[in-house]
């Protein structure tokens, strides 16, 4: 995955790393998809052109290189291979948790690539640690060949601004009390039981509002989710399109709390930079997530149940002593994984296989 301008926000994360290492002075190339449709004849059009456009890059330039770096273990890993095996380039690949969760269990012979290529990799890269347990355990990478290491928050990006002036900013009414999400608008993050315990919330609350922000990734549930919100008659829910970081930014400062329901989530790189941003983060229970938000650094609610989330939720808001713990703890995690920090470690790794 990697962004466009008209689709922004997809693998925006992997373009960051990409801008970072070559500020290091690395020398990188980029091969990616870079049509985030997901209809079956997208699908199918734009991997066949990825694989060939790799083949041909393998066979005439693939000499070139010291490191293939892959994001994704299938099908990204397989073609980072085709170096391996060629030409002797090292291979290191990083696991998501989709890779892992999903794409792995899609079948007996997709679950056998992904072991292999996990097994033939020169080193493994998992953005958390329940991410790495799994690796090790489930597909015998041994422990010394994987990593934990996370993409990393650009903190020259997510900052902490003036929560009154993002919020003119956002075009927010000074009344209210926004509650943000950032992330594809789809099931598996959770957005009906979000709604859900936000309808609950607002009649404890009547000054909250919700905003979600993200592709529409799949047609049916989006609207499917707009069904549900005017069903149930709630008011302030607003559903806004990808945009730029600069721009996610400024309505992470803005928002009195950010909310991250996921069913799974490899690491949970988003709900880091809303901490960068000082603001405190509610998530599910899950992957990275338990660990990033865990120690008092979050607030922890069960996946897929909103009457937990609706609990996490009117929890924050009814302890300022909490939101400030959680804004100290949320700016030490962000120190911690600093992106500069996180080039610094794929570096060592680098230089040693």
């Amino acid at each position: 995955m990697y962004p466009t301008e008209t689709a922004k926000s997809f693998g925006i994360f992997v373009k960051n790393q990409v801008e970072a290492l070559r500020g290091r002075g690395l020398h990188v190339d980029v091969i990616a998809v870079t049509n985030p449709r997901t209809d079956k004849v997208n699908v199918l059009t734009k991997y066949i052109l990825w694989l060939l456009r790799t083949l041909i890059h393998c066979v005439t330039k693939g000499r070139n290189y010291d490191v293939v770096h892959a994001h994704y273990v299938f099908p990204t890993g397989m073609l980072g291979l085709w170096y391996k095996k060629w030409w002797k380039a090292k291979l290191v690949v990083t696991a998501h948790g989709g890779d892992i969760d999903r794409m792995a269990n899609k079948s007996g012979r997709i679950r056998q690539w992904t072991t292999t290529i996990l097994r033939e990799a020169d080193h493994v890269i998992a953005v958390g640690h329940k991410l790495a347990e799994q690796i090790r355990n489930e597909f015998g990478v041994p422990e010394e060949n994987v990593s934990v290491i996370n993409m990393g928050v650009n903190r020259r990006i997510f900052q902490p601004l003036d929560k009154e002036e993002a919020r003119k900013r956002c075009g927010i009414g000074e009344h209210e009390i926004p509650i943000l999400f950032v992330g594809n608008i789809i099931r598996q993050k959770g957005l009906i039981e979000l709604v859900e315990a936000f309808s609950k919330l607002k009649k404890e609350y009547p000054s909250v509002s919700l905003y979600l922000i993200g592709a529409k990734k799949d047609n049916a549930f989006y609207h499917e989710l707009i069904h549900r919100v005017k069903e149930a008659e709630i008011n302030d829910v607003h559903i806004l399109d990808a945009m730029q970081q600069k721009d996610v930014a400024v309505w992470m400062a803005a928002a009195e709390m950010f909310v991250l329901p996921s069913h799974l989530e490899g690491f949970g790189l988003v709900a880091l930079e809303a901490m960068s941003c000082h603001t405190p983060v509610v998530g599910s229970r899950v992957g990275g997530l338990a660990y990033l938000l865990g120690d008092g650094a979050g607030v922890l609610v069960e996946p897929g149940n909103p009457d937990s989330l609706f609990e996490g939720m009117k929890k924050l808001l009814d302890d300022a002593a909490l939101r400030k713990q959680l804004v100290q703890k949320g700016e030490a995690r962000a120190q911690e994984n600093d992106q500069e920090r996180i080039i610094d470690q794929i570096l060592q790794l680098y230089d040693r296989v």
